[in-house]
Order: structure tokens, then sequence, then C-alpha cells
């Protein structure tokens, strides 16, 4: 399993991310290529020189564009990238960054999310920023993103808004949820921009690994601080599972719940679903003294925590919650067609490395066949069953 790996003592921004990438292989004419797609203008391009911080070598990006102090509203920079020629993934993952910048801008502010209207992340180096670090992370293309907790420096920052303290408060709305470190030096080390690129893409915070590393790159940023101030990124393997299954990362909610009536309980899943819920489930307890319950699980992305502990508040009758993150282990799946004499099915194949072990016809359209042909469902399935002819079922 390919990994990226972000340690951010130095804490990071979009130019120290664009950096460090190069430095791990990330092709610059590429990068180039992306931005040009924005349709900025050819006054828009990258500065990439190689310089020091602290005795360590590295790569120093600067965003050569025209002095701007226009400012643009989230709709204006989501209409921006929508039209761009950028493919279709890169597009999406621009958008998210800047979708949560957005939300953070709009909880510091009080204002909607289309009212939002950035300052310094509307100026034309930040959109490179963040539509450089959705190129980098496609041209990658890693299985897993973990980062070391995020350093966010000390003292006060000057923004578009006023002096505050660091972190900036958009950059505090941004790391809620994630691990930080401050003090290291008096300086804001972590930026809006480097903040919503974290909460973005990685999938895990943590100081505990076991990687095998294969690259590393160093991204400088432009203060000269006590410490070293770069982005050290690295290029990883984990041979853990020897490539057998697939890792991944979420957070759990957990709640009892006594005294609710059974029939709220599909509502309450249908709301959790529609918040951004991966599963909800519910299992039969016994509590103290012997009362039954139920114990209500919803696994979701840790990004959506507000939304599903909302909903969780409000369509039940918990009075707490508990979270905890988890680690999902889930064997590799593809999609193949059965041909039966009832029509076609979908199947869900599942593989141990390359040995098919698990299938699963679609309940929907086996469903809808039965109802089709006036047959029974088990009919159905005993049929993709028996026509089901391995793992080259196509």
């Amino acid at each position: 399993m390919k990994v990226l790996y972000y340690d951010c003592f130095s804490g990071i921004s979009g130019d120290m991310n664009l950096a460090a990438m190069i430095e791990l292989g990330v092709d610059v004419d590429y990068l180039e290529e992306g931005i040009r797609a924005l349709g900025l203008g050819e006054d828009v391009r990258l500065g990439v020189r190689r310089e020091a911080r602290k005795g360590i070598t590295g790569t120093k990006v600067d965003v050569i564009a025209p002095d701007s102090h226009h400012s643009r509203t989230y709709t204006d920079i989501v209409a921006l990238i929508t039209k761009s020629s950028l493919p279709e993934r890169v597009k999406e993952r621009s958008i998210d960054i800047f979708t949560r910048l957005g939300r953070a801008e709009a909880g510091v502010h009080g204002t909607t999310l289309e009212e939002v209207h950035f300052h310094e992340v509307g100026a034309l180096d930040s959109i490179v920023d963040v539509v450089g670090a959705a190129l980098c992370f496609e041209y990658l293309d890693v299985d897993k993103v973990i980062s070391s907790p995020v350093q966010v420096g000390g003292g006060m920052v000057r923004c578009a808004h006023g002096t505050f303290p660091v972190p900036a408060p958009a950059t505090a709305e941004l790391l809620t949820g994630i691990p930080v470190r401050g003090g290291a030096v008096q300086s804001e080390t972590t930026t809006p921009t480097g903040a919503a690129i974290l909460a973005s893409i990685v999938d895990e915070f943590t100081d505990s690994f076991d990687l095998t590393i294969d690259a590393i790159g160093y991204g400088l940023g432009t203060k000269d601080l006590e410490i070293p101030n770069l982005l050290r990124a690295c290029l990883c393997h984990d041979d853990t599972t020897g490539g057998i299954w697939a890792t991944g990362h979420a957070m759990m909610a957990e709640c009892n719940i006594d005294d609710m009536n059974p029939e709220q309980y599909e509502h309450l899943s249908d709301k959790l679903f529609e918040a951004g819920a991966s599963d909800v489930f519910y299992t039969p307890i016994i509590m103290k003294k012997g009362r039954p319950a139920t114990k209500v699980g919803v696994l979701y992305e840790r990004d959506l925590e507000h939304d599903i502990l909302s909903v969780v508040f409000k369509e039940s009758t918990t009075l707490g919650i508990r979270t905890h993150p988890v680690t999902k282990h889930m064997l590799n799946r593809t999609y193949g067609t059965v041909h039966t004499p009832f029509g076609d099915i979908t199947v869900k194949i599942a593989f141990l490395g390359s040995e098919c072990v698990h299938m699963k016809p679609e309940y929907e359209q086996c469903r809808q066949r039965a109802q089709e042909h006036g047959v029974s469902l088990q009919r159905i399935y005993e049929e993709v069953y028996r026509s089901f002819d391995g793992c080259s079922s196509e």
C-alpha cells in the first residue's frame, strides 16, 4: 500500500505543500498545465528554486501572478474550477478544499457559505495552491494519507479583518478535531489553506506509524524561523497486509437508548444517511438493572462529525454520545454481470489478494427480475449462483 506521510513539525501552507510534492516527484510541467486549465492567464505560473532553511536544503515555490486585491465569493471560485478542463477528480478535490475554507470563514464571520467573500484565500496564488494540491494528490495516486499532529505556532497574525492570535480563527475552525501543537515559534506556521488541505486529504493523524520510507521531500516556507521552516513529506509503503486487503479509517459514534419508540429508528437512519453516514446499525443490549435497550452505531468520516452528532441529538432521545476512531479492513471489491435465463444481474465480487472469495447479487435487481417473471426471489438467487462462472464474469 502506497502511503503519503506529512510531518508537520513546522506547520504547513499551500506553497510549502506544493514544494514538498515537487520534491516527491510531481512534475512541474504537469502542475503548470493544470494551472493553465483554470484560464487564469499566461502571467500566472510557478517559480521553483532550491534553497535551505537551518542547513536543510529543499524546494521553494512561489506563485507568480499579477498583483490582485480582487475578492472572490465561494460561488465565483467553484464556477472557475467547474468550467475548467481539469480532470473531474481534481475538480472535486479542489472544490472540497475550498468548501472547507468557505465553511470555516462562514462560521467565524456568522454568514452563509454562498455569501463568504475570500480575501487572502481568493487571491490568485491561493487558488493555485489549492488546485495544485489536488493535482499533486492525483499525480501521486496514493492509497492513504497520514499526518503528524500539526504545529500551529504562536503569537499574533495580521489578517484581512485585523490582528488575531495564532492560530487564526479560520485555521482553528479547520483544525477542529485534528491534533495540534503550538508554541514552537512566535509566528504563524499553519495557514488556513494548509489546514484545509490536510482536513481534506488526510485519513489519519498520528505520531505512531509502521511504514517503510521510499522518498522524502522538503517544502520550504518563506520566513526564517528559530526552527527549520519547512514541511517534510514522505512517500512510504506499508506491507503489513501484504496488499491482500485495503485499510481505511473512520469515526464511530455510539449511544445507548432505552426510552425511544422503535418506529422512529427508521427515520433516524434516513436522516443520518442524508447527513453522510457510511453505515447505521442497531444492536439490542441489556443495561444496568436488566433494562433492555438499543445501542445505536454510526460510522462516518471525521469531517462530518458535527452534522452526524447533531442528527443523533435532534432525532433520538439520547443525552450523550461516545465517539472514537476506528480502522477498517476491507476486501478489495469489483462489480460483474451474471447472465441468467431471467436477465442480467449485477454482482459484487470480493477478493482476498488475487483470490475471489465472495460474490453477492444486487438485491434490488434480483427482486425486480422476480417480479417481472413471476418467480420467487430465491429462484433468482439460485440462478445467479448457478450461472456465476467465477471471477471472470463480465
